[in-house]
This record gives C-alpha cells, structure tokens and sequence, in this order.
C-alpha cells in the first residue's frame, strides 16, 4: 500500500465510497445526496489542506483530508477526515491513513491535531484513534442523527504532537 497525494483522477475512484459512506448516516454530517462536484468540493483540500490517497497499484482503497482545524490563531492545530472504502476494510488502510496524517502534522509543525466530531458509535474509530494516542477531550450529547441508533454523541478528541510551546 501507498499513501499519495491525491489528484483529479482519483476523485472517480473516491466518490464511489464517499457517498456510500455518507449515505450509509453513520459517521458524517455531510449533506445527503450530494452529487460528485458538490462532494468534491467537500473532499479535495486546497493548500494549506491537503487531501490523499492510500493506493494498491491503481485500485483506491481509502482517503485522508487534512489542514488547519481553524484559520488564524486556531491554525496552529491541525484536523483530518478519513474514509476507507467498506469493501477494503480490515486491512490497515486506516490505520496507515492516520499514521500518514500524524507525520504530516509533525512534519508541518503543527502543535497537536484535533478530531472534531468523531461519532461514539464508531467503535472502530474511536478504538483506532485511542490506539494512535489521540484522548477523548468530551463528548457532545445527542449531536449526531445516527440512521440506524439516533441520537448519539459526538467525540472531541486530541492529541498533542509538539511540546516546545
């Protein structure tokens, strides 16, 4: 597996998976029925942000979208988002996606990287973010409309990558 860059041919490949994702209601805010443009604009960061791909030869197993978690005073913690493609899970692709984004983090100089809204119910997430070294910070009560567990909360987790401040 490769983690690069993304480009503009990869977006046929992600889209796919992106909107299953967020169709599916259970770990994005997104908007439902976004087209591809709409989504792309969404997904595909401009700099500062950046956005990859971790590949097997041409085959796009999953993507990472990360930058500044908010400009001016606030840029100096990162952010990120992450999908894997359902049918490519159990195989490290996030794992090796959040490890890509913690050194481009540390690489960029940035303090620490914030998850804004990482739902509780994605055990799988939370467990693998514990497990790179981010904390849940809180949780907001009732602040995601789960399709298929309702109301259900969403994490604020952190991890600082920079202790010379």
């Amino acid at each position: 597996m490769e983690i690069r860059e993304a480009a503009a041919r990869d977006w046929p490949a992600i889209y796919p998976f992106w909107s299953r994702i967020v169709e599916a209601g259970e770990t994005y805010v997104y908007p439902l029925g976004l087209g591809s443009d709409e989504a792309r604009a969404l997904w595909m960061e401009q700099p500062p942000g950046r956005t990859v791909v971790a590949v097997d030869g041409d085959d796009v197993l999953g993507s990472a979208k990360m930058g500044p978690n908010r400009p001016g005073r606030g840029a100096h913690i990162a952010t990120a988002s992450f999908m894997v493609d359902p049918e490519r899970h159990g195989r490290g692709v996030g794992r090796a996606l959040g490890e890509h984004v913690l050194g481009w983090a540390r690489a960029e100089g940035y303090h620490g990287i914030q998850f804004n809204a990482v739902v509780e119910t994605n055990t799988a997430a939370v467990h693998l973010w514990q497990a790179l070294g981010f904390e849940i910070m809180t949780t907001i009560p009732e602040a995601f409309d789960s399709a298929s567990h309702g109301l259900v909360g969403l994490h604020v987790m952190y991890q600082k990558i920079r202790s010379d401040r």
